[in-house]
This record gives C-alpha cells, sequence and structure tokens, in this order.
C-alpha cells in the first residue's frame, strides 16, 4: 500500500464513530489496569483514563466534538448507570430510615461548609467572580455543577475541571484522612465520599463494601439535589 493510501486509510479509521468507542474503552483499561496494579488511589481511572484519550486526540488530530459525537453510545449509559446507584440504596433502606437525622445534619452542615470554606480560601487567593461561581458547585456531580456555574455566571468548562478535581484527591486522601480520624463505620466513609467527592468517591465506596457505597449514593444524590436548589438562590 502506498504512502498516500495509508495516510487515507489511517483518516477513515480515525474519524469512524466507532474510533471514539474503542479509545474511551482502552484508555479506560488501560487506566483501570494501572490503577489496580499500583495500588496508588491518586491514580484514578477516571482522570488518568481522560488524559490517555487527551492525549490519543491531540497525537491524531481529532477535535473533540467530532470525537464526542463518536462516543454518544458510551454516553448513553450513563443514565442507566445511575440508575443502578439505586439497588444499594434499596438494598440499605431500612439502615438509611434509622440514620435519618444523622444523614440530614450531615448533609447540610458538609454542604454549607463545603461551599463556604471553598468561595472563602478562593477569594482570600484573589479569584475573580467568574472563577469564584465556577467554584461553589464543585461538590455536586458534574452535569448540575456545569449547569449551576452557568446560572451563577460562571463558567461549565471550568467547573467541570473542578469538580473532576475534587472527585479525585477527594478519593486519594479521603482514605488517608478518615484512616487518621479514626472513621470506620460503613455509613460514615460513605457519606463521606459521596459528599465531598461524588461520583468518583461513590465508586471508591462500592470498593469499601455495599453499604459504604449505598451510602455515598445517597450523599452524592441529595448534595447534588440540593446545590441545584438552593445553591442559585443563596448566591444568585
Amino acid at each position: 500500500m502506498s504512502v498516500f493510501d495509508w495516510h487515507t486509510a489511517w483518516a477513515a479509521v480515525v474519524v469512524h464513530p466507532l474510533f471514539a468507542v474503542a479509545l474511551t474503552l482502552i484508555a479506560f483499561q488501560l487506566a483501570l489496569m494501572l490503577y489496580r496494579r499500583s495500588g496508588w488511589l491518586v491514580l484514578q481511572p477516571v482522570m488518568v483514563g481522560m488524559l490517555l484519550v487527551v492525549g490519543t486526540l491531540s497525537l491524531v488530530d481529532l477535535d473533540y466534538p467530532r470525537y464526542r459525537e463518536g462516543a454518544a453510545l458510551i454516553a448513553m449509559l450513563l443514565g442507566p448507570a445511575t440508575v443502578a446507584l439505586a439497588v444499594p440504596l434499596h438494598r440499605h433502606l431500612k439502615r438509611i430510615q434509622q440514620l435519618f437525622w444523622p444523614i440530614v445534619i450531615t448533609l447540610a452542615v458538609g454542604g454549607v461548609l463545603s461551599v463556604v470554606l471553598t468561595l472563602t480560601i478562593a477569594w482570600a487567593l484573589g479569584a475573580q467572580l467568574p472563577v469564584l461561581m465556577s467554584l461553589a458547585p464543585k461538590s455536586a456531580t458534574m452535569p448540575i455543577a456545569m449547569l449551576v456555574a452557568e446560572q451563577l455566571g460562571g463558567l461549565a468548562s471550568l467547573a467541570a475541571v473542578f469538580v473532576m478535581l475534587t472527585g479525585v484527591i477527594g478519593t486519594a486522601l479521603g482514605p488517608l484522612l478518615l484512616r487518621w480520624a479514626g472513621v470506620d463505620h460503613p455509613a460514615a466513609r460513605g457519606l463521606s465520599y459521596g459528599i465531598n467527592a461524588h461520583a468518583i468517591g461513590t465508586a471508591r465506596a462500592l470498593e469499601e463494601g455495599d453499604e459504604c457505597g449505598a451510602f455515598a449514593a445517597l450523599g452524592m444524590s441529595l448534595l447534588g439535589i440540593l446545590i441545584a436548589l438552593l445553591l442559585p438562590f443563596a448566591l444568585g
């Protein structure tokens, strides 16, 4: 095959919709393998997989809109995956009912402190208003945070970055901080993961156990709802 034909064939492969699907799956599997073999919490599969995808897109000169269009098949699975979190919640429904008021208090205090401390520290460091409004909803899941940030006058893309960094850092440092604090109750650990590291933290919580994962999913979901409903009124 001539050089010209080789480049033409490669270009056809890159722009094919299945290329984005294959790239996403391969990148995540490689990242997951690295995470499991290394045991380093900082090497979260989501972050490492994202870096592999971004690096590959830059290498093959494929723009993000085309990649996103091709990867729509995988994006469609986010809905069922989110709904599936209701399974551990249902299994531990009685336990959640028993701890109703501690859960409410934890969500209220944790949610308020997360927003107030984040904005206070960022303001003290000289962050401008668009950055502050992009930081405010960082403890919610990415779709909620992006929408809330836009409503507040922030940048959706910047909010997405903050959400991802929050999840990665929270998941990497969470087990260590919880161990230092002597927190070993699955419900308490799960709520901490869900509130402070949302989806990535919930994935980590599920590794620790079903109850821990259930409370992480609960914390992530309820805090996301509270941020979506109350933050625009508080800061708007």
